[in-house]
């Protein structure tokens, strides 16, 4: 027999003994769950809860003595982001400062440690915009999708007898998100008094939707005027449905120039970053001198503004 085989039996046994000792012999006395061993009414707070509470709140007073946020509550609101504004920011300054010991860590070898933390740190919170943006835009392109079975929904409520209002608090309830959340907006402002087309319009402009302005409109005109509102949804969602036809087919069209033009933006930002990684010392000039820190701050301009002209030349308006 082997020497390795003889320890590993040993330690198998002895691991199996101590098992034993453990768990059936001498087990451990049972606990007894935090939430039974308080008082009743009686709420545990750690000390890391307090600290981010009072974060919160002096960022909150902070905040309202700006008129304009980085991270604004209409903006989150958008983005479907339901975290206030202060947790925002607590969450993107401790994702900068993790982005900042990363680049701290990848400068050791080339001696760039305190400039790549910052670059690093910087980046945290124009992530967290583009981020918050994509959501937004996202989160609009979904409403528009949406509006045709929102108006089917509405015109088929009517018929069956409803109310306007009732027919729209009805869509509400079983509508997906995001209609659902803008049409709950709806109600509540007109259960507050707001009119209904004010309502309707103003949703229409913070979703940035043309096709849900032509229905706020419609509503609005058949209060005033009068007339069979079920047969003018029909149509104006048979116009949207139209024109869904064709933003589908021109997306499908314009695919090609969109993927390029993202390639494009890309592949210098990430040739720059495979170079720093695998080879440092050959990227340290743009860092080591005037001439090429110059170089670098030139390249970043011109890619700002050759991101700006792709994304003006592929975007189609109709």
């Amino acid at each position: 027999m082997s020497a390795t085989l003889l320890y590993s039996g040993l330690a198998a046994g002895g691991l199996a003994l101590f098992a034993v000792v453990l768990l059936v012999i001498a087990p451990p006395a049972p606990r007894i769950a935090r939430a039974r061993r308080l008082a009743p009414g009686v709420e545990h707070v750690t000390a890391l809860s307090r600290l981010t509470t009072r974060t919160t709140e002096a960022l909150d007073a902070a905040g309202v003595k700006r008129r304009r946020r980085f991270f604004s509550e209409d903006e989150l609101e958008l983005a479907g982001i339901a975290t206030e504004p202060s947790g925002v920011v607590i969450l993107v300054a401790a994702g900068s400062g993790l982005l900042a010991v990363l680049g701290a860590l990848l400068g050791l070898s080339s001696g760039l440690s305190l400039l790549l933390a910052v670059i690093f740190a910087v980046l945290g919170p124009l992530l967290a915009k583009l981020i918050i943006r994509a959501r937004t835009s996202a989160r609009r392109a979904k409403f528009a999708e949406q509006i045709d079975d929102l108006v089917q929904m509405i015109a088929g409520a009517l018929r069956a007898g409803h109310g306007l209002n009732r027919a729209i608090a009805a869509v509400a309830t079983e509508a997906d998100a995001p209609v659902s959340h803008e049409l709950a907006r709806i109600v509540n402002e007109t259960r507050l008094g707001r009119p209904l087309a004010d309502a309707l319009h103003a949703v229409a402009e913070r979703m940035k939707s043309p096709d849900f302005e032509w229905v706020s409109q419609a509503i609005a005109i058949s209060q005033e005027t009068g007339g069979n509102l079920a047969e003018v949804l029909d149509q104006v969602g048979a116009t949207i449905r139209e024109r869904g036809q064709i933003r589908r087919h021109v997306k499908a069209l314009s695919a090609e120039g969109r993927l390029s033009a993202i390639i494009l933006v890309l592949l210098p930002i990430g040739v720059f970053v495979l170079v720093t990684l695998v080879n440092p010392g050959y990227i340290s000039f743009f860092f080591t001198s005037l001439i090429g820190v110059i170089a670098l701050i030139v390249g970043l301009i011109l890619v700002i503004l050759g991101t700006i002209w792709v994304s003006y030349s592929v975007k189609v308006t109709f």
